[in-house]
């Protein structure tokens, strides 16, 4: 084959097709079980919290803390704001960051509304997930 001839090399686009439609799905199912994985591994199994989830709590520390209790226990100093512990009954935390993201405010009056990095809304919510309760 002449190196500057391409006659002899096969279509690509019909070559790679199923290549594409592998990659797609493998990729698919990396995303699916890295999810999963950062929802069970925001505790390290000693209780401590991982990196991320750390930097959610210092988040939710200083963002949060003065309505939302934020640990896994206390009363939130807003009588209407729910402890960050139980927020698991009342949003879908899956869907959750992608909120945060966005321009979130829960639609109450005396709540602030925010807006969040793509990191900073994926440390929130994997401490959110590290203090729900059972």
């Amino acid at each position: 084959m002449d190196r500057g001839s391409l006659s002899a090399l096969p279509n690509l686009a019909v070559v790679s097709a199923p290549f594409k439609l592998i990659s797609m799905r493998t990729i698919a199912f990396a995303v699916a079980l890295c999810a999963g994985i950062s929802a069970v591994s925001a505790q390290e199994p000693s209780g401590k919290l991982t990196g991320l989830a750390r930097q959610g709590r210092a988040l939710a520390g200083r963002l949060c803390a003065q309505c939302h209790a934020v640990d896994r226990s206390g009363l939130s100093p807003h009588a209407g704001a729910p402890p960050f512990r139980t927020l698991s009954n009342r949003v879908d935390l899956d869907t959750f960051q992608d909120r945060l993201r966005g321009h979130f405010s829960s639609g109450h009056p005396d709540m602030p509304t925010f807006h969040f990095t793509r990191n900073d809304a994926r440390a929130l919510t994997a401490y959110l997930r590290s203090i729900q309760g059972p």
